[in-house]
């Protein structure tokens, strides 16, 4: 996947992907040299991080000093972990900090650490993308021999998989267990890593952590929204004509982040937006859709992971959402039955001749918020937003007859 970095300096971007060489690693040298070193003393970064408003970059979007705050104050020494599982198919932003940038994402790591008092820290990567995992563990051996950070800072490979990645299943796997969701609570941030209170980061957060603490909230905010500052990295696939990943302030149109990224390639079908948990907006709709929450949720949609797929007009978007759905019933944990029979259940009828819609609408209020983690519900969201914007090629369809491209 190649990469790209929206707007102009002059702009005020790139900053997490500032100094991005896509040929190789940037050493902890060059990175010092474009930031210099995050010098913090202990209770400096959270009010940073409060009065910056990051939000998470994993998805979930939870505000990170609630968090940060949460585990404070729970008795015991706390656990970081920095979670780029990144087990959605369509995202690639994490790899990529992970490979090219690990001394950005590390610096967020340790800083997070000193920030909470904590003695360790980990950074979790897949074991699909062992280039990332090689260019982490090697980041982190270099700063290890000059004795950087005051924590010690363990890289650890996760098995591949979509439910992976999920924070209680990347902590029950550094507890020993399978990397499987686990029912809550309790919460990591009340037992986590070995039953402390674990504060749980995606990689890109971990980055702009790393920059808040260096530059400041004011600086921060100087892009983005007033209720969604910052910036977030995007990953552009499908049918646009240079895939690969993007930073751009919060709120910025759609229209525009496709066209710093080559244009669409021909006319499209539709615009799968937050990855396989998103929702798919039509192209009437996308023509003025603003990549930020408050403008997804109007939709019944999120950003998510930042990951938007366009799905080209020769495709058939029910064929796509059927393999996506039968993917996404595959992954399950097997751990419920909203998600073991209940998605297997609508996969299958997703998959049949014209499918039954209201049956299906009635399944999505059936496993939607009733899953032991969240899996269920994201699906559920694609659904839902698959069978507005496909109706009508729903009502007709027949699989095994359908001469669009899949």
């Amino acid at each position: 996947m190649s990469a790209a970095l929206t707007i102009s300096e002059t702009d005020g971007l790139p900053r997490v992907l500032a100094g991005l060489d896509m040929r190789r690693s940037i050493p902890l040298r060059e990175h010092l040299a474009r930031h210099g070193r995050l010098e913090l003393r202990r209770g400096e970064l959270a009010p940073e991080l409060e009065a910056s408003g990051l939000s998470g970059r994993g998805g979930a979007g939870f505000p990170v000093a609630r968090k940060v705050r949460a585990v404070a104050e729970r008795r015991g020494r706390p656990v970081v972990v920095v979670n780029a599982a990144e087990g959605e198919p369509t995202s690639g932003k994490d790899k990529l900090l992970l490979r090219h940038l690990p001394n950005l994402v590390i610096d967020g790591a340790a800083a997070l650490a000193r920030e909470l008092g904590a003695g360790e820290a980990f950074i979790v990567y897949s074991a699909s993308a062992r280039h990332a995992g090689d260019a982490l563990r090697a980041a982190l051996a270099d700063r290890a021999a000059r004795r950087f950070d005051h924590c010690t800072i363990e890289a650890v490979e996760l098995p591949t998989g979509y439910v992976r990645g999920q924070e209680t299943a990347v902590v029950q796997y550094l507890n020993g267990g399978p990397a499987l969701p686990t029912v809550m609570p309790p919460r990591p941030f009340q037992s986590g890593v070995g039953g402390a209170p674990t504060l749980v980061q995606n990689a890109e957060t971990a980055a702009h952590v790393a920059l808040i603490g260096r530059y400041g909230s004011a600086w921060f905010r100087e892009l983005g929204t007033s209720s969604e500052p910052g910036t977030a990295l995007f990953t552009l696939t499908g049918a646009v004509g240079r895939r690969g990943v993007y930073e751009a302030p919060l709120g910025t149109p759609l229209r525009d982040l496709v066209a710093e990224a080559g244009g669409l390639e021909g006319a499209p079908g539709a615009f799968l937006v937050g990855g396989y948990a998103g929702a798919w907006i039509d192209e009437g709709t996308a023509a003025s859709l603003k990549l930020d929450d408050a403008s997804m949720r109007t939709r019944g949609g999120t950003i998510g992971v930042g990951a938007v797929a366009i799905l080209a007009g020769a495709a058939c978007g029910v064929c796509a959402t059927a393999r996506i759905v039968r993917f996404l019933a595959s992954e399950s944990a097997g751990q419920c039955g909203p998600c073991l029979y209940g998605l297997d259940a609508i996969a299958t009828e997703f998959e049949r001749p014209r499918p039954d819609t209201a049956r299906i609408e009635r399944w999505l209020g059936q496993v939607s918020g009733r899953g032991a983690c969240r899996h269920p519900d994201g699906t559920a969201r694609l659904i839902a937003s698959a069978l507005k914007v496909f109706r009508t090629e729903l009502h007709d369809h027949e699989p095994s007859r359908c001469t669009r491209t899949r």
